[in-house]
């Protein structure tokens, strides 16, 4: 108990000095807003770049209050940075909209692609495997307003037998890190209509995988060209598959998984897989346009009350089991569901149950969206290092409570440039 009572008191501290700035820094900013050409084309105007960002980023802390109410909340921590003088009023809700339409959304995306990048260390519980970080992808929807122009840019996804949904909704594919639930890297498309599925959102994030990662994926992200687009990048991987995919037994190992061979779904005549299988199960150099040598970890999840299991049927690129026995692979799949938590942060803890996001218009959507994104990575951030540095799982931070704690310390005069 003494130890949770550290971390809290730590955590008020720290979030004292705010945690929004603290960990999206104004020089980050402003490289962003310039790399984009959306510079204050004007000196002395109430809301310049830098500052729209910021409140870009309020907004998705304080999901509930109107715009005027969200910049009188920042009032005094921006006057304290000099981003105006005590003669500064307040900016009208037309103002705010007119000038995050000026900004545009390229700086929002442009900012978090450059301050995203993994937080947790290698004491971080849940947070590394042997020599990788265990990174999961994901994806999850996001109603936007009912406007003609976010209808045809984002579609309305029928939902499932309950007929058509009430709102236009936008898919986000993440990239997070497992151990802090940090998001670092984020795809927003629509639900409807050819290029808005998962997987084709989840091609623009694997070039920028890490050699030290390990990516962890449920079996809908599963294709022959991603796993191969994937695994170029030099990251390991860890994937379900369906019972679809053909898994041949190459070899028997000790730990209970089996060496195996994925094979060009276009290669799907035995007759053309034959001469592939022959050649792996005497270890040739394989055709990596062909085939990829893997490894398999199946087990089953016992009967959850129906009268069945379920079989998992995971592959990885980690063929050697001595560097990833077969127990600890599977117990690393679970983490996936990290993903799952930071998604409820977000969308739960963040904007609030079944809320809509404000924005009327496709390109305000997607900041307004990144502006979630970031926030959500600095409080992620923030209670990932106080629960590193005080030995606990970032787990045992309550996300909800750090929140709360953010929202009323956001306008402390301490507040750092």
């Amino acid at each position: 108990m003494a130890q949770t009572g550290v971390v809290g008191g730590c955590l008020t501290d720290w979030v004292s000095l705010g945690v929004l700035a603290s960990w999206v820094s104004r020089d980050a900013v402003d490289d962003a807003v310039t790399g984009t050409g959306r510079g204050a084309r004007r000196s002395g105007g109430k809301l310049p770049p830098h500052v729209v960002v910021y409140l870009v980023m309020a907004l998705a802390l304080f999901a509930d209050e109107d715009y005027e109410e969200v910049a009188a909340r920042l009032t005094e921590t921006l006057r304290e940075w000099g981003c105006w003088d005590d003669a500064w009023e307040v900016p009208t809700s037309g103002g705010i909209t007119q000038a995050r339409r000026r900004l545009g959304v390229e700086p929002v995306r442009e900012l978090f692609g450059q301050v995203a990048v993994p937080v947790a260390e290698e004491e971080t519980a849940g947070s590394v495997l042997g020599a990788w970080r265990l990174m999961a992808i994901d994806g999850f929807e996001w109603d936007a307003p009912d406007t003609a122009e976010n209808t045809a840019a984002f579609g309305f996804h029928d939902a499932h037998d309950q007929g058509k949904a009430a709102f236009p909704r936008a898919r986000v594919v993440t990239v997070s890190e497992c151990g802090s639930h940090a998001v670092i890297g984020a795809v927003i498309g629509g639900t409807v209509g050819k290029g808005c599925g998962e997987q084709v959102l989840a091609r623009q994030l694997y070039p920028r995988l890490a050699g030290d990662w390990l990516l962890i994926a449920d079996r809908n992200f599963y294709t022959w060209r991603d796993w191969r687009a994937a695994a170029d990048t030099g990251a390991a991987l860890l994937w379900r598959v369906s019972s679809r995919v053909r898994l041949p037994v190459l070899e028997l190992l000790p730990d209970g998984s089996y060496r195996s061979v994925l094979i060009d779904s276009k290669l799907n005549k035995d007759s053309a897989r034959r001469p592939v299988i022959e050649a792996a199960r005497r270890g040739d150099d394989l055709d990596p346009d062909q085939a990829r040598y893997i490894r398999v970890i199946e087990y089953e999840v016992p009967d959850r009350g129906d009268g069945t299991g379920e079989l998992i049927a995971l592959i990885t690129t980690i063929t050697d089991p001595l560097q990833a026995p077969a127990a600890v692979l599977a117990q690393a799949y679970q983490q996936r569901w990290e993903h799952e938590t930071g998604n409820q942060q977000l969308k739960t803890y963040l904007r609030g149950p079944g809320k809509v996001l404000r924005s009327r218009s496709p390109d305000m959507v997607r900041q307004e969206i990144y502006g979630y994104l970031l926030t959500h990575y600095a409080i992620s951030a923030l209670t990932c290092t106080a629960a590193t540095n005080a030995g606990i799982d970032p787990d045992r931070v309550k996300f909800k409570r750090t929140v709360r704690i953010v929202r009323r310390r956001v306008a402390d005069p301490a507040f750092p440039p």
